[in-house]
């Protein structure tokens, strides 16, 4: 990510705290936080603090245009530039596919469709009018999931809405590809998180992968700053498994 300035949607915790540590780690010239926790997203910008590169965080519920597209404009004016978007938010609701309700529908499709969409487009915005790095004017990189190409009947709406994210992906390359903007997504397995640690989730990652294990945070981040670095000049459209086989299996 070296000399790049990085915004993360949903960086306050879990996969979207590591990439902002990653990146910074990496050389990020400057980063900004988005989350609906204004608490998390301050505390995420604690490697930026320590390196001392510009940072800024906002606290925004990304569901609706207007305020995704604020928050975005007040991280971009602070930074004065933002060269890779990583849309990291997304809720993950578990329930019997015949049980899912109208509320349930509108809430995973709210934040893990149109909350992506309003980033995107807020960063189009802002990409489109900045002057190129060799061949590029920025880059995105969505979170989507393998559940979107597995059956998931305890989780059929999560698996849906990242289904339609890797979909979109597509569309939205294919329209800012002349402005020289990649959009890709990276569709990871089941982490091996803390939090799948303590829930006794790892036996059923173990299970599930050829691999016999989960995949670490940490070696799908790597995947998703490939995607949003200085190293990729040409991939778009696309959607990276990062699976361990599980996909396949």
């Amino acid at each position: 990510m070296k000399g790049l300035s990085i915004v993360i949607i949903g960086g306050g915790a879990g996969l979207g705290a590591l990439l902002a540590e990653m990146a910074v780690a990496e050389g990020a010239t400057a980063l900004g936080i988005i989350d609906l926790n204004a608490t998390a997203a301050e505390a995420a910008l604690t490697p930026a603090r320590t390196a001392g590169i510009p940072h800024a965080f906002a606290a925004c519920d990304i569901r609706t245009a207007d305020a995704a597209h604020a928050a975005f404009a007040e991280i971009a004016r602070a930074l004065g530039r933002v060269d890779t978007l990583i849309n990291s938010a997304a809720i993950y609701p578990r329930k019997p596919i015949l049980e899912i309700s109208d509320a349930d529908w509108d809430a995973s499709n709210a934040i893990n469709v149109k909350g992506t969409y309003h980033m995107m487009v807020a960063a189009i915005r802002q990409m489109r009018n900045q002057d190129p790095i060799g061949h590029i004017r920025g880059r995105i990189v969505n979170i989507t999931s393998v559940d979107a190409f597995k059956a998931h009947p305890q989780n059929a709406h999560y698996a849906a809405t990242k289904a339609a994210v890797v979909s979109l992906t597509k569309s939205m390359a294919q329209e800012v590809a002349p402005d020289g903007i990649l959009v890709n997504s990276v569709a990871p397995a089941g982490m091996a998180t803390e939090k799948a640690r303590e829930s006794g989730f790892l036996g059923e990652l173990a299970k599930a992968s050829p691999l016999g294990r989960g995949g670490e945070p940490r070696e799908m981040a790597e995947w998703v700053l490939m995607a949003g670095g200085p190293r990729n000049t040409y991939m778009t459209g696309e959607n990276i498994i990062v699976s361990g086989g599980y996909i396949y299996a």
